[in-house]
């Protein structure tokens, strides 16, 4: 939300007011329903977060009253911020959307909060699939934060830990589209199947460690859709299936499945080549020019700022995800193979 709200994070001056004076401003001339349901939205999640973080302490009136307090100082932190960005405007709007998105992610909680914490679908799942340890939840908050690579639709298909942005700009050379289309089935093969190793890494000895890579595989296509959903038109929500797209995924999701059984260590080995390879790839192939000229003419609100996020989150991803896998080559293996079934 921090990064969503000051982004582009570049441009800071002060601009002679004080910082607080959007509270007693004028109401915004321009309201778009989009931006309201955006600033509602991307609170829910903080105010839910927040009684589940406290519930277990306080009273149910008084989780709701610190996710209400908490997402009222955090909304209004930010819009203070954001005076002293040129690119940004500060609203009193912004900071009601957001409060009153805070606080019904908090109402939402208070009846969930015990049922999540101590006996819900969740935590079974996390506790009757996954092996029991930190490492294992390092190891699903990578997961996690692949799908949300997803949502970033310059990169190619499962491709992550793009940095030309921050260190170089991309070659500007003419290159045959044969290459392109092999360098992305190379990135989407890579990256899937290394996605595979490490998820059967973390599957509780007896259970479904193939079944978890299918649901990781549906879900990461299904983000990806909707993330092109909203850049891009309707008829384009598919666009990501490129032909290099297709050849990586008709080879990758078989071996995917097939690297489950093999021994733990392998897997982690294997998941590390791939990551370093592949990352290596998608550094080096050309830029598309297609795609970066349509996202030039693209504007949508906030979930522009949110595409900040989730390109930074993409880019450092396959560092991160290796340091997990270095983290778990350290950890004592299962006395047992995972089932494949």
């Amino acid at each position: 939300m921090v990064y969503a709200s000051l982004y582009p994070l570049s441009g800071w001056r002060d601009q002679g007011l004080s910082v607080f004076a959007f509270l007693t401003g004028a109401w915004p001339r321009y309201v778009t329903p989009f931006d309201v349901g955006a600033n509602l939205i991307g609170y829910v999640p903080f105010g839910f977060l927040c009684v589940l973080a406290v519930r277990s302490r306080l009273s149910a009136s008084a989780s709701v009253l610190v996710a209400l307090a908490a997402g009222a100082a955090l909304s209004i932190a930010l819009e203070a911020a954001q005076s002293l960005l040129p690119a940004r405007i500060p609203s009193k709007l912004d900071v009601l959307s957001n409060t009153a998105g805070a606080l019904a992610g908090a109402l939402l909680a208070v009846p969930l909060a015990r049922w999540l914490l101590e006996k819900g679908p969740l935590l079974a799942l996390r506790t009757a699939w996954f092996t029991p340890g930190p490492r294992t939840d390092f190891g699903l908050v990578m997961l996690a934060l692949w799908l949300l690579t997803q949502l970033d639709a310059t990169t190619l298909l499962f491709g992550a830990g793009d940095l030309r942005e921050w260190f170089a700009p991309p070659a500007g050379g003419v290159h045959a589209p044969e290459l392109f289309v092999t360098i992305e089935a190379l990135v989407a093969f890579g990256h899937l199947v290394a996605v595979a190793a490490l998820a059967s890494v973390l599957v509780q000895p007896g259970a479904p460690a193939r079944v978890v890579v299918a649901i990781l595989l549906v879900a990461a296509l299904a983000v990806k859709t909707v993330a092109f959903a909203i850049v891009f038109q309707a008829q384009n929500v598919l666009s990501w299936l490129t032909p290099g797209g297709m050849k990586g995924l008709a080879f990758g999701a078989p071996v995917a499945l097939l690297v489950v059984a093999l021994p733990r260590t392998l897997r982690l080995a294997l998941a590390a080549l791939l990551l370093m390879g592949s990352t290596a790839l998608v550094n080096l192939a050309p830029s598309n020019p297609y795609l970066a000229a349509i996202l030039k003419l693209w504007q949508q609100g906030h979930f522009l700022n949110l595409n900040g996020l989730t390109r930074l989150v993409s880019a450092l991803w396959p560092f991160a995800a290796l340091v997990c896998v270095f983290a778990l080559v350290a950890a004592r293996p299962a006395a047992k193979t995972p089932s494949v079934d």
